[in-house]
């Protein structure tokens, strides 16, 4: 299992666009993705999880991957952050 932290720095927060580019991205890959804020974590591959955590400007996000292709899922997940958030 890989593991990141990231401070979110989009002014919006995790709203709808970047939340469904996330998805969208996390869906591309076989391995379970998750993210996770103050104790609640959801399925990063589903839009109504990502969306209900209701992440704000300067809050710290965790985002797992677990399976057969974590590296290349976290490294893709880890450049889709510091570009759209």
């Amino acid at each position: 299992m890989k593991e990141m932290n990231y401070v979110v720095n989009d002014p919006e927060g995790i709203h709808a666009r970047p939340a469904g580019l996330l998805v969208k991205k996390a869906a591309g890959f076989k391995s379970k993705v998750s993210l996770t804020k103050g104790g609640k974590t959801v399925d990063a591959k589903r839009i109504l999880g990502v969306m209900g955590l209701g992440v704000k400007q300067g809050e710290e996000v965790t985002v797992s991957v677990e399976g057969e292709d974590e590296d290349v899922a976290m490294t893709a997940l880890e450049e889709f952050f510091k570009e759209n958030l």
